[in-house]
């Protein structure tokens, strides 16, 4: 008889060490110096679920090891290979895309000599074996930072489903609280199966659990309950297709556990386990239940982060959004588009978690005789007072642009107003400073029958030009300070400089804020220049420049990759390809020319097909200004009289001449008719020497005159007049569709 540990020849051959690893039950892993695998056991193609690979043809960051994981498994190997041991916790998503949490040991693989030639890795399941209490802490951490990475609710549940199934659960169903119902918003189970139609409700769906249902007792005691075996237990099911299920699967336990935080309940997290996988327990036992509570607290918590940041983020995006304009006008000759995105959330500005809503801002104003404001700005900071701001300086704007002024006589006023809105502050000796905000801003004026842009800068990035297959920054040989910032002493004038350029013929300009070129560092820390982002913006645009505005606002948002750090606006205009009608005459100033004037008028609108009632009030009009324009162009000594017209219109042919006029000296004096048809309106500008700007006068019941200006401020759509380099220019418009 052999001696205890004698051994026969076959039971030494089963002993041997591949052997007693191929029949392990945890998984084991040997890699190299370099990290490239040089074996794994069968355990460990079950647990990583991916299938064995030949030695050195991967590292063991393929074995799944999610990405956000990759740093801890660098750190273990150059711990270990400085002969160290190390233990921690992976997340590991497997060839299925399911995610476990796997416990791992690593310790140096040695040389007899011993030298350190690579590392053993021994690894299993979390809670899936003696020491489920030493995991415990370690999962609870790693799961409340996966929770706390998500700042959205659908987000946040989806993460919730992916850690519990499959690894603590075949089944999982999450349903919230809305109003007084309980809404189902997760039905997640193990891969490759779905509950048939008709048996468990789905997402979307109203769950109302019986009375005496586990999960109604749950709801109703705010405590976690454990359904050890329902082979021993009785419940009543909420549905007979539900009941049906459940033993088809052959649904073994279950755990309900309430979503409570603040004496709040949110809702209900249920997990079931049943047949359709092979465990070594296919029961829970009250260390699950006290876990899955302590997981349940920390998914309560996560959801009303989510929850709370959705509701104030969109009452900042509504802010935002009404603080924007809220349709764009139709412009003749012009075709716009416009994006505006917040930055995604991001808690590392020292102010806690952020909506990201700013002060980026843009607007389109639709100017006198068809020409139009283009605006686009970007308030210094985030949040609800750069938005604030913002809107203060929108409406600002928009009244300014109205007096019709120069790019330059608009930012200026506007710096001055940035200045008058800016919240005192006290410095150190009490004394109130006011900080005025920051704001870069651009502001042009295009004139779509001229294709003249005229504009001026407030530090803000140049627009880009997207013409012949080339996108290039529009060339701005004057750039002012932005505002807010100007050295006391120097008028704004001395800062801010208009400039004029001609855009081609179906040119594109894209505006833009910097949350554009703007992004967040990579994972690896770098972060790429403006020059190189423009770069890569200009590079795609360039293939861009005969498409659609809209198609350019969407390639633009995406063309520099990585997750932007501001908000961004971006605003795309494109001009014509085609001339727009126009007729301009320059004549002088005489009362005879009324007539002519008319008549050129006439002549212009039959030409356009401009309808019948439409060309005559217009004519009515050209007749009205026209007058006031030569009245007011003879001498100072000739007393100012409004042309009255009393009775019908006179004909085309008739002559407008005013009994008297022939006497009044009215010197060389000229004014210009222009003429110009729309889509949708035909614009009257009638230019004059007089820097006199025109006004609305009471007519009393015996005068002669001071009625013309009041026929064109009820007759046409709209009126006014701005001043130009010569004088004035008075305009109106015709809608030739309708009032």
């Amino acid at each position: 008889m052999k001696r205890w540990g004698d051994l026969s020849q076959d039971a030494a051959d089963q002993l041997s060490a591949a052997s007693v690893l191929d029949h392990a039950d945890m998984a084991v892993v040997v890699t190299d110096r370099f990290s490239n695998l040089l074996y794994w056991n069968p355990f460990a193609e079950k647990l990583f679920g991916r299938p064995a690979k030949s030695a050195r043809d991967s590292s063991v960051l393929s074995l799944g090891i999610m990405e956000k994981d990759h740093p801890q498994a660098i750190e273990l190997a150059k711990h270990v290979l400085k002969g160290g041991v190390w233990e921690g916790t992976f997340d590991v998503r497997r060839g299925d895309g399911t995610i476990v949490y796997v416990r791992a040991q690593a310790v140096p693989l040695r040389h007899p000599s011993g030298s350190v030639t690579g590392i053993v890795i021994t690894a299993r399941e979390a809670l899936r074996s003696n020491e489920r209490e030493k995991d415990r802490f370690g999962l609870l951490e790693r799961i409340g930072e996966r929770l706390a990475g998500s700042l959205y609710v659908e987000e946040t549940l989806k993460r919730v489903a992916e850690m519990l199934v499959p690894q603590f659960a075949d089944h999982c169903f999450i349903e919230l609280m809305e109003g007084d119902r309980l809404i189902r918003r997760v039905s997640q189970h193990v891969q490759g199966w779905a509950p048939p139609p008709g048996t468990w409700k789905p997402v979307g769906a109203e769950i109302r659990y019986p009375s005496g249902h586990y999960a109604d007792a749950a709801l109703r005691r705010q405590e976690t309950i454990l359904v050890d075996d329902f082979a021993s237990n009785s419940f009543p099911a909420p549905t007979e297709g539900s009941a049906r299920l459940c033993g088809e699967v052959g649904m073994n336990s279950a755990i309900v556990a309430p979503l409570s935080v603040r004496g709040e309940t949110l809702g209900l997290m249920y997990l079931g386990l049943s047949n359709l996988t092979e465990r070594r327990s296919p029961h829970y036992d009250a260390f699950d239940r006290d876990f899955v509570g302590a997981i349940a607290t920390r998914v309560a918590l996560a959801i009303d982060n989510a929850l709370l940041f959705e509701e104030e983020r969109h009452t900042a995006e509504s802010f935002q959004k009404h603080l924007l304009p809220r349709a764009l006008p139709q412009l003749d000759g012009l075709q716009i588009a416009v994006r505006y995105y917040p930055a995604a959330p991001l808690a590392s500005h020292g102010q806690g978690i952020q909506t990201q809503v700013g002060g980026d801002w843009y607007d389109v104003i639709p100017l006198s005789a068809g020409r139009v404001g283009i605006v686009i700005g970007d308030v210094e900071g985030r949040g609800a007072k750069a938005a604030a701001i913002m809107g203060q300086l929108r409406a600002a704007l928009r009244a300014f642009a109205q007096d019709d002024k120069s790019p330059a006589d608009i930012l200026a006023r506007l710096d001055e107003w940035t200045r008058i809105i800016a919240t005192p502050e006290r410095d150190d000796s009490g004394t109130e400073v006011s900080v005025p905000p920051i704001v870069t801003c651009q502001y042009l004026v295009y004139d779509a029958w001229s294709r003249q842009l005229s504009f001026a800068n407030a530090g803000h990035a140049p627009p880009l030009l997207l013409a012949d297959g080339q996108c290039v920054e529009l060339d701005i040989e004057e750039v002012g300070q932005p505002l807010g910032v100007r050295a006391k002493g120097m008028h704004a004038d001395l800062v801010y400089k208009e400039e004029t350029r001609t855009l081609p013929p179906g040119a594109a300009l894209l505006l833009y804020t910097d949350g554009l070129v703007d992004r967040r560092p990579t994972r690896h820390g770098k972060m790429p220049t403006d020059a190189e982002t423009l770069g890569v913006l200009c590079e795609k645009l360039a293939k861009m420049t005969d498409a659609e505005v809209e198609r350019i606002a969407d390639v633009a948002t995406v063309a520099v990759p990585g997750e932007i750090d501001d908000d961004m606006a971006i605003l795309v205009v494109r001009s014509s390809d085609n001339e727009l009608d126009v007729e301009e005459r320059t004549f002088p100033a005489q009362p005879i020319m009324v007539g002519e004037a008319r008549r050129m008028a006439s002549e212009a609108f039959a030409d356009w097909n401009v309808p019948e009632e439409r060309a005559e009030l217009a004519c009515l009009l050209v007749s009205e200004v026209v007058t006031n324009v030569v009245l007011h162009a003879s001498t100072a000594t000739v007393p100012r009289r409004d042309l009255v017209v009393e009775g019908p219109p006179l004909p085309f042919e008739d002559s407008w001449d005013v009994p008297g006029f022939e006497d009044e000296a009215v010197g060389d004096k000229e004014f210009t008719l222009r003429l110009r048809r729309g889509g949708e309106s035909v614009w009257v500008e009638v230019f004059d020497q007089d820097l006199r700007l025109p006004r609305i006068r009471s007519a009393g019941e015996n005068d002669e005159g001071g009625r013309g200006l009041y026929l064109v401020d009820q007759l046409a759509k709209r009126w006014g007049s701005r001043p130009t380099r010569e004088g004035k220019a008075v305009w109106f418009e015709i809608p030739t569709r309708g009032r």
